[in-house]
């Protein structure tokens, strides 16, 4: 059976970015507008509007994933959300100090 999950990125009220994975992408985001979980990190940041979304077959993977972007600069979040590959390919580079 091929299960669908959803990793996405919301954009809060405050303009802060929320990384996260759900089976069910609409059902989540009505639960983050109504504010189902009072301690949850949108909750005081609502409404939320989505930014992005892509599809993984494996939880595990997209866990990995949605753990990788939530570290990643709000440049780079941005960049993905905006499709700007190159930007964030440049963005991805370590610069090391000599």
């Amino acid at each position: 059976m091929y299960k669908v999950i959803y990793l996405y990125i919301l954009i809060c009220s405050d303009n802060s970015f929320y990384v996260g994975v759900t089976n069910d992408l609409d059902k989540r985001i009505i639960q983050h507008n109504t504010g189902t979980n009072k301690t949850a990190y949108t909750y005081t940041r609502r409404p939320v509007k989505l930014a992005y979304h892509t599809i993984f077959n494996d939880f595990d993977l997209a866990f990995e994933w949605e753990t990788r972007i939530k570290k990643w600069s709000r440049a780079k979040k941005q960049a993905l959300i905006d499709g700007d590959f190159d930007l964030l390919k440049l963005l991805s580079k370590k610069k090391f100090r000599k």
